[in-house]
């Protein structure tokens, strides 16, 4: 039976209550992707003019006004500080919040001012104990890999990494809106970086010849943005760490160091661990999951050592994953061989 022209007009109005809908939300979503981009351009022009010391002031600040806030961040902040002082009580976690929270905010006052300072700024502003490791492999033509904790100051790491070595390549995640991500490229780049988005196929053979032709690879190793990390002990809970790391070792001779940082005083510092070689006992899975066991016992020594200046308000360990992540990670077994979460 063919509707009738009454019904005709009431699925043609829902129709285009429904495409007025998606359209409002497009537009609200292009509007608020514009004040993000603005937000950042507006920190990058302002902050970075200010007098340093109100500058660092007002990050002070922020950062107590949005620990008082104690938004989902700031609480996951605490659950993962609880990891890491086991022997704290609430009240020492949420000291311990509020002063990573400080910590959050100022590499975040660092990044904003970073492209005004001198490069001998940079070279005094952050300090790598054990640097000789990286400074023997790079020499040696091999490459090196190294995997960073979110902590202290990277921006800066990276940096002053580029100017001893002459540039590095790494990737970072792809941020939205497209134009932020694009600006984030081209500050990075601007120190001599490399930036590949995460989640593009060819990423892991890029990084491969890049390491092969004797270059330094930073890469971000305590986050699983995608769902190809894999599980292993962290603080003595299963969390899920990327695989790349281990995999890019695996696949080249180039030598894979841990690298956890921090701040102290008026600098950041960062310390090389001991070379993790890769494992070659068992199938891939295995040898990926040992190699990247090996990564995590580092992290824990330097989280451990510095914990309020591990800026990760993400869940970490499975047990504070969401229920429809865990599912699908469950059933869909990490694909090692992509290049998903070795991202910055």
């Amino acid at each position: 039976m063919a509707p009738t022209r009454g019904a005709r007009r009431v699925a043609e109005s829902g129709s285009a209550r429904q495409v007025t809908g998606r359209s409002r939300d497009a537009v609200t979503g292009r509007s608020r992707d514009a004040v993000t981009e603005w937000a950042f351009v507006a920190g990058w022009q302002i902050v970075r003019r200010l007098p340093e010391r109100s500058a660092y002031a007002a990050f002070d600040r922020a950062a107590e006004m949005l620990w008082r806030r104690d938004g989902e961040g700031v609480r996951q902040l605490k659950r993962n500080l609880a990891r890491a002082c086991p022997e704290a009580d609430a009240a020492e976690i949420s000291e311990l919040s509020l002063a990573s929270m400080r910590s959050y905010l100022r590499y975040w006052c660092d990044a904003f001012r970073l492209p005004r300072w001198s490069e001998q700024r940079i070279r005094e502003g952050f300090v790598l104990d054990r640097h000789e490791l990286m400074d023997d492999a790079l020499a040696a033509g091999d490459g090196a890999l190294m995997v960073v904790n979110h902590a202290g100051n990277w921006d800066l790491a990276a940096a002053w990494a580029c100017l001893r070595y002459g540039g590095l390549t790494t990737v970072a995640e792809r941020l939205r809106p497209e134009g932020l991500y694009q600006r984030f490229v081209a500050y990075r780049s601007a120190f001599g970086m490399e930036i590949l988005p995460t989640g593009e196929p060819d990423v892991v053979r890029i990084l491969a010849r890049r390491l092969q032709a004797g270059r330094l690879v930073p890469l971000m190793g305590d986050r699983d943005i995608g769902r190809a990390g894999v599980a292993v002990d962290l603080l003595g809970e299963p969390a899920s760490l990327p695989a790349g790391p281990a995999l890019l070792a695996e696949l080249t001779s180039a030598p894979l160091y841990p690298v956890t940082m921090w701040f102290e005083g008026p600098i950041a510092r960062g310390r090389v661990h001991d070379r993790v070689l890769p494992s070659t006992a068992g199938d891939r899975a295995v040898r990926i999951t040992a190699t990247t066991q090996a990564v995590a016992d580092a992290f824990s020594i330097g989280i451990r050592e510095h914990p309020v200046d591990w800026h990760m308000m993400q869940p970490v360990w499975l047990a504070d994953l969401d229920p429809a992540r865990l599912a699908a990670r469950a059933s869909s077994p990490a694909d090692i061989d992509a290049g998903e979460g070795t991202g910055a």
